[in-house]
């Protein structure tokens, strides 16, 4: 087993009775909390028009995050480039990246993070950024790269700073695109594992060495819920089941406490997709959770960096299980 590195993904999501300011306050407090486990890096999602999540700014809770944290790299997970010009995205992570010097990560996505309606009204110009999204990426690269390779526009003050890319995706056009590029890639496992396996063996089949990387770097998101017991991870996973079921359903809710009763919220339906939910998940004690992840590389194959999301309703509790998760990825390495 190689050294799989570990980090944590958040959208910043608004828990039943909390304001606004209360969810932003609980991504700080994560972030410092894996700052001291030395985590990899904390990223933020994207998302609009969603009033359960907070995470529509995302820049500015990066900036916010890196301010109050010493050592974790902060980063988007990701910036959803339809709904941007490249040149703002460049300006904005160049500015932070000479705040915070060798802290800040830009992961990249091709969906604009909502709805068809919402995406209209972020880009004005009705932009088709979807398809647009390989050549944006490059007009990044060249923002953020030497000023003898510009052109008349320039990206100040990102110029020269190479701040670090990554691309994203959630199905395998975006392995596609990572593995031409020679860039990091990145699979969001939480919530789409349909085409995982396929997009990991297409971005390590396909991968051409860069500038940036001569061997592929594969980082896997997974929901990520560890506990002391398998039946307290279980209890607190009910949180998760919610969650999910409420985006079947389309409730923007807040994030619900957690249940011994999952059975009665839930349609039977809803009760078997919420377990095979969890089966895609890593829920449950650390000796659990060992076995799952070592499951996992048995069946995709070794992975450079496990990016955990979790969503635990007590915080003390989510702490609790991120080191734990930590314990788990440490274990694997010896």
């Amino acid at each position: 087993m190689s050294n799989m590195k570990f980090s944590a993904l958040n959208l910043v999501p608004i828990k039943e009775g909390q304001s606004d300011k209360d969810a932003i306050d609980d991504m700080v407090a994560l972030a410092q909390k894996l700052d001291e486990l030395d985590y990899e890096r904390y990223w933020i999602a994207e998302h609009h028009n969603a009033p359960n999540l907070v995470s529509s700014a995302t820049a500015l809770l990066i900036q916010h995050t890196l301010e109050h944290t010493q050592n974790i790299k902060v980063g988007s997970g990701g910036i959803m480039l339809p709904n941007h010009a490249p040149l703002i995205v460049a300006e904005q992570f160049g500015t932070m990246e000479t705040l915070f010097p060798n802290r800040v990560n830009l992961g990249l996505g091709r969906a604009p993070g909502t709805d068809m309606m919402t995406a209209s009204a972020l880009r004005r110009d009705q932009h088709n950024g979807v398809y647009a999204f390989p050549e944006e990426v490059e007009q990044l690269q060249t923002y953020f790269g030497p000023g003898n390779k510009q052109a008349y526009v320039r990206a100040y003050p990102a110029v020269g700073k190479n701040v670090p890319l990554y691309i994203l995706g959630s199905s395998t056009d975006s392995a596609h695109l990572a593995a031409r590029k020679g860039l990091p890639y990145v699979f969001a496992g939480h919530f789409a594992p349909q085409q995982m396996k396929e997009a990991i063996q297409i971005y390590k089949e396909l991968f051409e060495p860069s500038e940036v990387l001569q061997e592929p770097y594969m980082i896997v998101c997974l929901n990520a819920i560890v506990a002391e017991t398998d039946e307290e991870a279980e209890y607190l996973a009910s949180t998760l089941a919610q969650v999910f079921i409420g985006i079947a359903r389309g409730r923007m809710q807040p994030v619900q406490p957690p249940t011994n009763d999952l059975q009665g919220l839930l349609t039977p339906r809803e009760y078997e997709m919420a377990k095979q939910r969890f089966n895609d998940s890593l829920v449950g004690s650390e000796a659990t959770v060992k076995q799952k992840l070592e499951d996992f590389i048995e069946e995709y194959g070794e992975i450079d960096e496990l990016m955990g999301i979790s969503y635990i309703y007590d915080q003390d509790k989510q702490f609790e299980s991120f080191e734990r998760l930590k314990n788990v990825v440490q274990s694997l390495n010896k």
